[in-house]
Parts: structure tokens; sequence; C-alpha cells
């Protein structure tokens, strides 16, 4: 790992397994996900989260994510694209009628597709996600190494495995979820109004946060 000018590389694991463990967007979509739909849509929607952060973090190693830092107008506009994909993503859920028992295979914003479009699209356009990797990364790595890009490479690949791991946990907690609410439509619909209306939350959350 000294040859890419990484540094604490166990504390940045212990960094990382404490970081996904804290509840956020993509632990509440997730589990949402595979509450409604079931595990499998659930394990897609874990792989779309992960998906976006693999984008954030070629983002950091490229500078590409500096420009969200320095550019009032580019953080501006990714965060109310973000903001209003929150939201109407949440009243999609809210006028969700449902009568009997959900199918993974139903359209209108369902299925493993779908759950995986969504899920890498909240993440991404999240644009403090990207400034979390363009802080968080190279606080391990030396600037002055040959390839620090290598380095920050490493590193997000590393946070990307361990979220993995802890998303398809979450995944399957939100499968038993499911299960329940199949056998219990109304109880499932109320489920669709309170993860409708908190997703709308983290959309109007992200509209009013100002990056500093």
């Amino acid at each position: 790992m000294s040859s890419l000018g990484i540094q604490h590389f166990e504390a940045f694991l212990l960094a990382c397994v404490a970081l996904n463990l804290t509840p956020g967007l993509d632990t509440f979509y997730i589990l949402t996900r595979s509450g409604r739909e079931g595990r499998a849509v659930g394990a897609m929607a874990a792989l779309g989260t992960q998906a976006g952060c693999i984008v954030h973090t070629l983002a950091a190693v490229l500078g590409i994510s500096a420009i969200l830092m320095t550019s009032a107008i580019a953080f501006t506009a990714l965060k109310y694209l973000g903001a209003a994909y929150l939201v109407w993503i949440g009243l999609r859920m809210l006028l969700t009628r449902a009568d009997g028992p959900r199918q993974p295979s139903a359209t209108r914003g369902t299925g493993l597709v779908a759950a995986f479009r969504q899920g890498m699209l909240t993440n991404v356009l999240n644009p403090k996600v990207a400034l979390f990797f363009l802080a968080f990364l190279p606080q391990f790595v030396s600037m002055s190494a040959p390839h620090p890009q290598l380095g920050l490479m490493v590193l997000g690949l590393s946070f990307i495995g361990t979220g993995s791991c802890w998303s398809l946990v979450l995944a399957l907690l939100g499968g038993h979820i499911h299960h329940v609410l199949n056998a219990r439509p109304r109880v499932g619909q109320w489920m669709d109004r309170v993860c409708g209306t908190v997703l709308m939350g983290f959309g109007v959350k992200l509209a009013l946060h100002r990056p500093g």
C-alpha cells in the first residue's frame, strides 16, 4: 500500500465500516425497496447505490468533484436535480395504491432494473456524496506519491467493498419485512406513505443543504 501512497489503511477500513453502518439515504432506500418488493430487488437497489459510489470515486480521482466544491452553480444545479428526483420518487410512492400482494415484476418504477437505476441516480445526483469522497479519500493518501490517483482508486473501491457487504445485509433484512407486508397489503400501503414522505423529506433536506 505504501507504494500507492496509502497511509493508515487499517484506520481507513475501520472508518469505512463506521460510516457504512451510519443510517442515511442509501440505507433507507435499500430497506424500502427490499421491503416493498423482496430481497432480489433490494439487492439490485444496493448494487445501484454502490455503482453510484464508483462514479463518485472516479470523479474524485479525476478531479471532477473539485468542480462542485469550487463552482456554486454546478453544486446548486446538481443539488436541486437530486432533490427533485427524490421528491418525485416519494410522490410516486405516496400515490401508489396496494390492493393486493406486491409483485416484483410489476411496472411503474418497480422491479430489478428500476431499483438499480434509481439507487444509482439517488447516489450520483447527491453532491454531498461527491464532496464526501473528495474530502475523505485524500486524507489517507500522500499526494507526493508517484501515482496518488491509484491510491485514491484503491481506497474508493475498498469503501465500496465494505459498503456492498452491508448493503446486501440490509437487502436481506428488508426481504423479511417484505414477507410480512405481502400478507398485509393495507399495512404495506401505509408503509408506502411513510417511506414516500421520508424520501420527500430527504429531497427537501438536500435542497436546503449549503456546502461548508
